[in-house]
């Protein structure tokens, strides 16, 4: 078991970060323990004060991931910038934005349009136990997420047996088209956002959401600012006035909300994002 010791001042809360959505293969225990799959690797993490406890990663690898060698405060200090985001960021503190691994981000949000997060885990979960392989971790059956070669829509195991519905061909479309991981994840990382985003659009189910959540969770490109319906309310509400929520959302009205966001909050406005979905609830 390894343990990292965080600082007085530095803000984390592991229930936060994991239990905001943001991320589909975690799952929390009775006794305060989070499982998950992450790459090649089962994590066990628990939280207890300013100690963190774990198994199955180095120290390097869970101070990368939960992005704990950020320092969180002139982020956060950067976005305080009205009384309705500081509320959000008070009911969440210490939530981070994981750095997530970018193939498997990549296909869970695409299988995220128009579902809940329980359907998302669903379908993330049956990916991979179809065409991942296979980990026992204490006593138990995980499985990793496939690489794009391995998912196919013909022989012994296909893609339609995963219950994607209308998502199927865009998740094997879009695996055929990524073909070396490597590259893809470098050219995208490479660009600025705007272009980045548009490359991304290219792929098959990738829409303007897919696109942004994929940039902020998997490529640390903070500009970025996903717009759901619970985003949209809550920028009619407390933002833009004349925003129409009656109404279906549409690009035009996409744009507004998200250059309006990178006006307001500023070059880290996706942490803004994630602090006001998270505490939509609260």
């Amino acid at each position: 078991m390894h343990t990292i010791t965080l600082s007085h001042i530095q803000q984390f809360s592991l229930d936060q970060t994991l239990g905001c959505g943001q991320v589909f293969r975690w799952d929390h225990t009775g006794d305060g323990w989070w499982y998950g799959v992450v790459g090649m690797q089962v994590i066990k993490i628990r939280q207890d004060g300013q100690q963190l406890a774990f198994d199955g990663a180095s120290v390097p690898f869970i101070t990368e991931y939960f992005s704990l060698d950020i320092d969180l405060q002139p982020i956060l200090a950067s976005i305080d910038r009205d009384p309705f985001i500081d509320i959000a960021m008070r009911q969440c503190t210490g939530l981070r934005l994981i750095r997530q691994p970018k193939w498997e981000c990549l296909i869970s949000y695409i299988c995220s349009t128009n579902s809940n997060i329980p359907m998302i885990r669903r379908r993330i979960s049956t990916i991979a136990e179809q065409f991942g392989r296979e980990i026992i971790f204490e006593g138990k059956t995980y499985f990793t997420f496939p690489e794009p070669s391995a998912i196919t829509c013909s022989g012994g195991k296909t893609l339609a047996d995963c219950k994607l519905g209308y998502r199927t061909p865009y998740v094997f479309n879009t695996a055929s088209a990524i073909g070396n991981i490597k590259q893809w994840e470098e050219t995208i990382s490479a660009m600025p956002f705007e272009a980045a985003r548009r490359e991304l659009m290219k792929l098959s189910g990738v829409g303007p959401k897919a696109a942004d959540c994929i940039l902020l969770f998997a490529f640390q490109k903070y500009e970025a600012f996903p717009v759901d319906v619970w985003i949209r309310r809550i920028m009619q509400q407390h933002y833009i006035r004349t925003l129409n929520t009656n109404a279906a959302l549409t690009g035009w009205e996409y744009d507004i909300i998200r250059r309006f966001a990178r006006e307001h909050f500023g070059e880290y406005c996706g942490y803004a994002q994630e602090y006001l979905y998270a505490a939509r609830l609260g």
